[in-house]
């Protein structure tokens, strides 16, 4: 994991890779919950007995929204900053969904800092985020992910 003092001290890392976080298993609950809270309730998604007959591979698929919003919760194994006020998410840039993630799958995130900058009281950055799908050549998701972190 990447420890950072300040906000600040992301500008010397652009251009780096700041890490890859654990693995993490994409559960049927998790669809569910996200379909759930969303209403994006299409059977690709919800229907397990449909998606066994009629899905390659026989299984649901995760949202594409869903695993953009593992960003924040996987990027804490990523890198931390020790002083620092509040974070904003910012926006994300180019997203791209390369590849479906069949229910059981496992993910993680893969995250280089493409840029910093000093922006009012913080830094913004943007990190190029890649989800690893374990066993395929081909990514889940391919984004860039914006994050204002404030002084104290």
């Amino acid at each position: 994991m990447l420890i950072l003092q300040t906000p600040g001290d992301f500008l010397a890392h652009v251009g780096q890779k700041l890490g890859t976080s654990d693995w993490f298993t994409i559960e049927q609950k998790h669809i569910d919950d996200f379909a759930r809270n969303t209403g994006d309730d299409f059977w690709i998604h919800t229907d397990t007995e449909r998606a066994a007959r009629e899905m390659p591979g026989g299984k649901t698929i995760a949202h594409g929204l869903f695993t953009l919003a593992l960003v924040p919760l996987l990027q804490r194994k990523i890198f931390r900053v020790e002083k620092r006020g509040k974070g904003l998410n910012y926006g994300s840039n180019k997203v791209r969904y390369t590849a479906p993630v069949p229910v059981g799958s496992r993910v993680r995130l893969h995250q280089t800092l493409a840029a910093a900058e000093r922006s009012g009281n913080g830094t913004r950055i943007t990190t190029r985020c890649e989800f690893e799908i374990e066993g395929s050549d081909k990514p889940a998701l391919v984004a860039e992910f914006l994050l204002l972190i404030n002084d104290e």
